[in-house]
């Protein structure tokens, strides 16, 4: 191990929270499943960042959250990791991170992005068998904030308790309402209210993220920032007969096929030539697609050489699918003279189909690439390094949750409830009632699950009023949804990262 990346463990201890568990319900009442404890099992580490050492203890446990009738319905699991020898709260931000799914824990953030540790992958290759490296993380955010790493209620060690089912977080509005509570637990027992605060999720992680900064807001918490990892504000976006679909994923298109060198001019510079697609997205595209079958055929064969040019699809493909061509589709008909299809998440990744001939990829080789090294190495982490044991099972992806969450979602204020989350209005509306409230959108230029110009046109139609847009600010990565894949983009993650918290502890 390099003497300049060091990390060690020092000790360990056993911490019980303070609050007593529950009192169990009298012979007279209906009696609800035992509460279990609160617990936190501590170890302390050293790890060196730029020449500097840095001792930090790392906390994994669980902290109960209550409900509306002041009885624990959630124990909700959490590593942490806190600087030592801080005497001064108020010097020390403090950030929240959270992977989305809905229905994911937070192992992928917790292990790949700006944690102490992280798993070192074949990306964008598959990463293939056992043993998984496992490295002391130089790109760390450590040095900037403490972090605390939440699973999403019935995810990883996350259960509800007493009386509580999966449908009691199993929603837009419920899962926010929990994660507030836990933040408010944690802040409260570990004595961190006037510390700075920072919201982190990634993919639906910023769905969660953007109605709970306006929930924290107005329940008395006012945030620093919030950070966006490959976001998604609105899910109304792929409605059946819309199109602002197909003009969202475009500029991705054209990234992916430039990535794969299958345009027949590829551009030497990747930025100029999304600028590019981007205007020829929202102006001449959007507007030919909006004639729906009345556009003429001069302007359909016109459009469909542009596409063609933009994408490397074949102008006969593209007419076939009446220049609307959706990222199954797409990922697999980009690269299908090479039989191989493309990822999902990370549209570098590339694979093999069983049926070379089908328009539909039969799985997505950038989540099959990474997710045995990322459960393996997570698993191994927690007992053997953070010295935490339990005999229940770790759910990367709470069992089930996709099948009952509910859609719905009713901004705060609002009379009747969205069919489908838009939270684009609640971030703007935190960002109106907290004007220091600064947004940071990072975003993978190869990421097909939430792309980047869906992303710019949601965030730029917040109708905030002019002194407040600067409070949004965008960056730009060579890589997919998982953006910390790609090492090179870590590192300048990292340092855009530092730039963005010291503007928003200012």
């Amino acid at each position: 191990m390099k003497a300049s990346i060091l990390i060690a463990l020092l000790g360990c201890s056993v911490l019980f929270a303070q609050a007593p568990a529950k009192e169990e319900a009298s012979p007279k009442e209906e009696k609800a499943p035992a509460i279990p404890r609160e617990g936190a099992q501590v170890t302390h580490h050293e790890l060196s960042l730029d020449g500097k050492g840095y001792k930090y203890s790392a906390t994994a446990g669980t902290l109960l959250i209550d409900g509306d009738d002041s009885k624990p319905y959630g124990s909700i699991f959490y590593v942490a990791y806190t600087l030592d020898g801080v005497t001064d709260p108020r010097s020390r931000p403090v950030t929240f991170l959270y992977n989305g799914g809905p229905g994911s824990a937070s192992l992928w953030l917790h292990m790949g992005s700006v944690g102490p540790m992280r798993i070192v992958t074949a990306s964008p290759n598959a990463t293939g068998a056992p043993p998984y490296e496992m490295v002391p993380n130089q790109y760390s955010l450590l040095d900037k904030s403490d972090l605390v790493f939440i699973d999403a209620p019935s995810t990883g060690y996350s259960r509800p308790v007493g009386k509580a089912t999966d449908k009691d977080f199993a929603g837009t509005d419920q899962d926010v309402k929990a994660f507030a509570k836990f933040i408010t637990r944690y802040v409260s027992v570990n004595q961190r209210w006037n510390s700075p605060k920072f919201l982190f999720g990634e993919s639906y992680g910023t769905t969660r993220s953007s109605f709970l900064a306006d929930y924290l807001e107005n329940d008395g918490m006012s945030l620093n920032g919030v950070v966006l990892m490959s976001t998604i504000l609105n899910y109304f976006v792929r409605s059946p007969g819309m199109d602002n679909e197909f003009v969202g994923y475009l500029p991705t298109y054209a990234a992916i096929a430039w990535y794969h060198s299958k345009l027949a001019n590829k551009p030497p510079d990747v930025k100029a030539f999304l600028e590019e697609v981007r205007a020829f997205a929202r102006g001449e595209y959007a507007e030919a697609l909006s004639l729906g079958h009345n556009l003429p055929p001069a302007r359909v064969d016109a459009i469909a050489a542009k596409l063609s040019a933009y994408t490397g699809l074949s102008v006969q493909f593209l007419k076939e699918a009446n220049l609307r061509v959706n990222q199954p589709r797409f990922r697999k008909e980009l690269m299908r003279t090479d039989r191989e299809i493309l990822g999902r998440y990370d549209g570098r990744f590339e694979g093999t189909d069983v049926d070379a001939a089908s328009d539909q990829p039969g799985y997505d080789p950038s989540s099959t690439g990474i997710t045995g090294a990322f459960v393996a190495s997570f698993h191994d982490y927690l007992t053997r390094e953070l010295k935490y044991t339990v005999s229940e099972t770790y759910y990367p992806r709470g069992p089930n949750l996709n099948q009952v969450w509910d859609q719905s979602h009713r901004p705060l204020g609002a009379t009747q409830p969205l069919r489908e989350p838009y939270v684009a209005g609640d971030l703007a509306d935190a960002i109106r009632k907290n004007p220091k409230l600064r947004v940071f959108s990072v975003n993978g230029l190869f990421d097909l699950a939430t792309p980047f110009f869906i992303t710019e046109f949601d965030l730029s139609h917040m109708e905030l009023e002019p002194k407040l847009r600067q409070n949004v600010q965008f960056a730009y990565y060579p890589s997919g949804h998982m953006i910390y894949l790609n090492v090179d983009a870590l590192k300048q993650l990292k340092a855009d990262l530092a730039e963005f918290y010291a503007m928003a502890c200012k």
